[in-house]
């Protein structure tokens, strides 16, 4: 079965546009999720939407936006009137500009999308886009509406379709200043930089994300089947903190113990079935 778009509408660059579905690239639906129970009955709970001064439960129908104009005072703003906001770029990306992707702070980027070809008409425009971008060997950024916000999106190939990565607004991007001011320059010694490099040496390799293991999701899946199976469950022993020793010493004895350390097996974990886990 193939994918469901959660957008649709065209790519354009200039006067050559064609249509294009966009798919989410993550998915949180293989994380394990719990429900809230009520643990007298054993029945799930269902939230409710009350009334902050009456208590009284409110129906659908009477539920609106509000926004905060003074403490505890709302203006109220009707779907419709929302709606009213039109952005010319709810159904098309256009692509306004290139940049190197090597400018693109980290820090903005937020979520990734596929983005292909929607049908068989304009798949030849929809090439030309990619291939051009793929040329300059740039990113394009152009602009998306999503759950009616708009968003700045930057383009890359991938294989046969496009990546897009929605990227924050510096609103949102917090100024790092205030995190790292008081962090003093300091001067180190060369041996100690040289200890420093030689442990990374040991532990450099390349990014492979099949070997990346999620060891919190594998434990609550194994606690899930322990329940099952009606096996106690002990606490968690408390790790202590690392001592503060003497950082030359313990550089030295971090690459005498990587120095006798066997060559790691893979990190990899074989991940639980998790239906196995679950009624």
């Amino acid at each position: 079965m193939a994918p469901r778009a959660n957008w649709k509408g065209y790519l354009r660059l200039s006067l050559v546009s064609c249509p294009i579905a966009l798919y989410p690239a993550s998915s949180l639906s293989e994380k394990v999720s719990f429900n809230r129970i009520n643990r007298k009955t054993g029945n799930r709970l269902k939230q409710q939407n009350v009334d902050s001064e009456t208590g009284e439960v409110v129906s659908r129908d009477d539920m609106v936006r509000g926004y905060e104009v003074a403490k505890g005072q709302y203006m109220i703003v009707e779907d419709e009137e929302i709606e009213a906001v039109q952005i010319e770029s709810t159904r098309t990306i256009d692509i306004d500009q290139f940049v190197p992707k090597n400018e693109i702070d980290e820090r903005y980027v937020d979520s990734p999308y596929y983005i292909a070809p929607d049908g068989a008409v304009g798949q030849e425009a929809f090439a030309v886009i990619r291939d051009t971008i793929a040329k300059l060997n740039m990113v394009a950024l152009g602009r998306v509406v999503l759950a009616r916000r708009e968003h700045v999106i930057a383009l890359e190939p991938k294989g046969r379709g496009l990546v897009g990565t929605t990227l924050r607004y510096p609103y949102e991007v917090r100024d790092d200043k205030p995190y790292f001011e008081d962090i003093p320059e300091l001067k180190l010694s060369k041996e100690m930089l040289d200890l420093a490099a030689h442990i990374v040496q040991t532990k450099s390799g390349h990014f492979d994300p099949s070997q990346f293991e999620d060891r919190y999701e594998n434990a609550l899946i194994d606690l899930l089947k322990k329940k099952q199976a009606g096996e106690k469950i002990e606490p968690a022993r408390e790790t202590p903190p690392p001592r503060v020793v003497n950082l030359m010493e313990a550089l030295r004895a971090s690459i005498d113990a990587e120095q006798k350390k066997a060559p790691a097996p893979s990190t990899r974990a074989r991940r639980p079935a998790k239906k196995k886990a679950t009624r």
